[in-house]
């Protein structure tokens, strides 16, 4: 093993500067520019006039690692990497994020360092480094860089970890692009079929979502019961309904009565939309399609089970990600210290755009055909997963 410190030495700081709407300025990377395979999204780079003088060498360089100082949250630690492969001498890093150059590239292969960084992320290792103030999670880098460890390997073996988790993040990004596109599709479809749900275009009748579904709130973390023979059962977190699809990376439990199973359970196609978040987000929901046996959701969400014979689970999923859901439900929550919420009243009062059900069958039916696309991508990521995994060994 090997302190990264002794690798890369003290992470370089990056730079202040003010915006530059000339477009004249340097461009610079920003926390904002990070994604989680650690690629670097060059759609938002800003320009800024840097003051300071002497910058030559903080311009970036083909292989080095940047570092994510300064973000996060509850739920995502601070200290995301990317790797630059980018335009030599052009770019620049801001303060809150930091620079890690190897200074041995003889001896140690940068996209191999950044790699075991990567990995040390994904697993929750940054956690023991962060510190909070005024809100803000913030990696103490000094600690960082003399801590942490990195296995020292033959330049052949790091070559070889490279190539083959090339293969794997490649596999990766094609599918965020496959996935990206059939959700693009999905909502061309929409529009085309429904025309403008803001102004809608098509005059379709509206009703308040209250005569269209049954809606209840669910089951309360920290209630007391006097009940015995409580049951574990798995529930549905916030953190688990995102906009458009679940997210079934982490399945929590929690005892219940069965009068409360019964009261909570969830079914096939119930709709589960989130009362608070971000203000863009508030709202969100999505379907679940496969409930696990016995689960039920937690109170911050609400389970909307729709009256199919008039509203479908496919038309009003997609519905909610459209603009006259989106400005309801930002127009009418409460918001405190950044973070927006809805009650049930307003829920229920949202109003829902009514086309023939007939078209929302036709819409429901494409949305399906979509979706065996999107399986298709995931089991294609997987196999060359699993032959990047094979070559390795």
């Amino acid at each position: 093993m090997a302190k990264l410190l002794e690798i890369t030495g003290k992470a370089i700081s990056g730079e202040w500067g003010q915006d530059d709407d000339t477009g004249t300025g340097i461009p610079v990377l920003r926390t904002t520019n990070f994604t989680n395979e650690g690629f670097v999204n060059y759609k938002n780079v800003v320009t800024r006039s840097i003051l300071k003088k002497n910058i030559a060498e903080k311009y970036l360089r083909h292989g080095d690692v940047i570092i994510e100082k300064s973000g996060g949250s509850d739920k995502q630690p601070v200290g995301r990497v990317i790797f630059f492969e980018g335009e030599e001498n052009k770019y620049l890093f801001n303060n809150f994020t930091g620079l890690l150059r190897v200074q041995n590239p003889e001896e140690w292969l940068p996209k191999y360092v950044f790699y075991a960084l990567y990995a040390y992320y994904r697993n929750g290792g940054t956690r023991a480094f962060e510190n909070r103030t005024t809100g803000l999670h913030n990696l103490q880098v000094d600690n960082y860089v003399k801590s942490v460890d990195i296995p020292k390997l033959s330049y052949r073996k790091q070559q070889h970890i490279c190539e083959t988790l090339d293969h794997v993040r490649d596999a990766v990004a094609y599918r965020e692009r496959q996935l990206t596109k059939l959700d693009e599709l999905i909502k061309a479809r929409f529009v085309e079929m429904f025309g403008d749900m803001l102004l809608n275009s098509l005059e379709w009748p509206e009703k308040p979502l209250e005569g269209l579904a049954d809606i209840v709130s669910g089951i309360t973390k920290g209630r007391k019961t006097t009940e015995t023979g409580l049951i574990e059962v798995p529930y549905m977190a916030v953190s688990n309904v995102k906009s458009g699809y679940i997210d079934w990376t982490t399945i929590k439990t929690i005892l219940a009565t069965k009068q409360e199973i019964e009261q909570y359970r969830l079914m096939p196609d119930d709709i589960l939309m989130t009362e608070g978040g971000d203000p863009d987000k508030v709202g969100r929901g999505a379907i679940i399609k496969n409930p696990l046996e016995n689960s039920i959701h937690q109170n911050h969400i609400f389970r909307v089970r729709l009256y199919e014979s008039e509203l479908l689970p496919a038309y009003f999923a997609e519905y909610l990600q459209h603009q006259k859901a989106k400005r309801y439900f930002l127009g009418c929550a409460k918001q405190t210290t950044g973070i927006a919420s809805i009650n049930m009243r307003q829920l229920r009062a949202l109003p829902v755009v009514i086309p023939p059900l007939p078209l929302q069958n036709q819409f429901a039916a494409f949305v399906a055909e979509v979706d065996k696309s999107k399986l298709f991508a995931e089991l294609f990521a997987q196999s060359t997963c699993i032959l990047a995994e094979n070559h390795s060994k």
